[in-house]
């Protein structure tokens, strides 16, 4: 039985809980005693503290066996300072865990015009969030080099589940881009993403990255066409990308700005994973509309 500590413990972090409660013994950082609460709920024990204050995370020193670091850097900066606090304590323990994986983004590798692409593909982050990223993704396997602990990186596209569906935009009426000027998009079921990281605790090379998606090559607009289409909705209107570019906010047009398909053999080949969810298409399926 091993102890296992969760950084970042939401919604994927639960379902990795629910997948190792009945042969390990779980603990998970909490920041806050409402957080705590819903950990004991589940399961887990919590450890406060918090990644931003660097002396609260004293009590992680020599807790766990193993570690899933899911927590998302800050929102500034150039660097993931919230994971180098994190590996500096872990660092301090009398016994360093065996394991850590860490859960980074697809985004590291920026636009691919549209390439298929595996995980030897130089990352090439193109904002700011995706650069802070890489930076985890490197402190971590720097760390785990000097301390030899064996790391590994899970490269997460967009992840979906039944709460997770792009419903209110669809809702919304908000468009998307015309076939010409659209991107390949990439996705994971929540489970299959929690399935995925245990088996990266339990069968991961050290050092190695994977790419955690599906099997699917769909562009975005027909993603949320066949979402809007499962569940007797609208499908979104389309629109040229200059049209885009005047209209929509931000954060959504920093997504329509990177194509890229991501091949997964790897996930199969060396941590023999089986896809609940091989597509989009296979969980709705299982979906009803509300009504």
């Amino acid at each position: 039985m091993a102890n296992i500590l969760i950084i970042g413990c939401g919604d994927v972090g639960l379902r990795c809980a629910r997948l190792l409660a009945p042969r390990h013994r779980l603990y998970a950082l909490a920041r806050t005693s409402q957080s705590a609460q819903r950990l004991r709920g589940a399961g887990i024990t919590p450890i406060h503290g918090d990644l931003d204050d660097h002396a609260s995370l004293a009590r992680l020193a020599g807790v766990a066996d193993w570690v899933l670091h899911f927590a998302p850097p800050p929102a500034h900066g150039a660097h993931d300072m919230r994971t180098r606090k994190l590996l500096s304590i872990l660092g301090k323990g009398r016994i360093l865990p065996r394991r850590l994986v860490y859960i980074s983004t697809s985004g590291v590798y920026g636009d691919c015009a549209g390439a298929l692409i595996d995980e030897t593909r130089p990352p090439h982050p193109q904002n700011a969030r995706a650069r802070r990223r890489l930076d985890a993704e490197q402190q971590v396997r720097r760390w785990g080099r000097r301390n030899g602990v064996a790391t590994s990186i899970l490269r997460v596209p967009g992840i979906y589940a039944a709460e997770r569906l792009p419903i209110e935009r669809l809702q919304l009426g908000t468009p998307a881009l015309r076939i010409e000027d659209d991107v390949f998009t990439n996705h994971i079921h929540a489970d299959d993403l929690a399935q995925i990281a245990v088996y990266a605790l339990l069968r991961a090379r050290a050092g190695r990255i994977y790419h955690a998606s599906d099997d699917s090559q769909l562009r975005m607009g027909d993603y949320f066409a066949r979402v809007a289409a499962a569940f007797g909705l609208p499908a979104p209107s389309r629109i040229t990308r200059t049209e885009a570019e005047a209209t929509l906010p931000a954060p959504l047009l920093s997504f329509m700005r990177e194509s890229r398909r991501m091949t997964n053999q790897r996930i199969k080949s060396e941590l023999r994973v089986r896809l609940t969810y091989t597509d989009i298409d296979a969980f709705l399926k299982t979906q009803r509309p509300a009504g």
